[in-house]
């Protein structure tokens, strides 16, 4: 959301951009119009925007939704949550994790925990590295919790991930071309060093 003192801009970031415009912006016209009559806007002065999302493999809200539909479609939860890691970390991710939890199977509720990879948990760059998403889904037997939290890659242009690169980072540099040490002659061997009794 940007604001300038003559209107909103509200930009909407999408896997699928065509469904958000619709038929010749038809359907981003009418959300402009739910939006500016929802929050009270003057006229003309919300304009939405549709963004594509360049790698959905580390946008964690993408990903959410994609097991969430799995999910609805009747796939087991271990192998729709495996489907979706495997997915993450084939497109770079440094690390996943996925945490589903409600009524999986039986009666009792349980939470599964799925990870791959390398997730840091706190600090600083938990707020640039870590993308996080909830998403909830209304299966048969109740509500199902999904939680899906990736680990960026860093990236020194700052496209694919963070441009800061993690504070504990260990560069291991090669080691420098060694210059042989020359062999001394006999000669200076020989008049140096200890001779024994003379």
């Amino acid at each position: 959301v940007r604001v300038t003192p003559i209107r909103t801009e509200i930009i909407i970031r999408a896997t699928r951009t065509r469904e958000v415009l619709g038929e010749k912006g038809r359907r981003i016209r009418e959300l402009t119009a739910v939006v500016q009559k929802r929050y009270g806007f003057p006229e003309n002065s919300v304009e939405l925007f549709a963004e594509r999302v360049e790698n959905r493999a580390s946008c964690a809200m993408a990903q959410c939704e994609s097991l969430r539909y799995k999910l609805l479609g009747g796939l087991a939860a271990r192998r729709a949550c495996y489907g979706v890691i495997r997915f993450i970390m084939e497109n770079g991710a440094k690390g996943v994790e996925v945490i589903i939890s409600g009524k999986l199977r039986a009666q009792r509720a349980k939470a599964m925990k799925f990870k791959d990879g390398y997730l840091i948990s706190t600090g600083e760059p938990k707020k640039h590295y870590i993308a996080e998403a909830v998403r909830h889904v209304c299966m048969r037997q109740g509500m199902l919790g999904i939680k899906v939290k990736i680990m960026l890659a860093h990236d020194p242009e700052g496209i694919m991930g963070p441009k800061m690169p993690l504070p504990d980072n260990v560069i291991i540099h090669e080691p420098k071309e060694d210059v042989p040490v020359m062999q001394p002659n006999a000669e200076d061997q020989a008049q140096g060093g200890y001779q024994g009794d003379q």
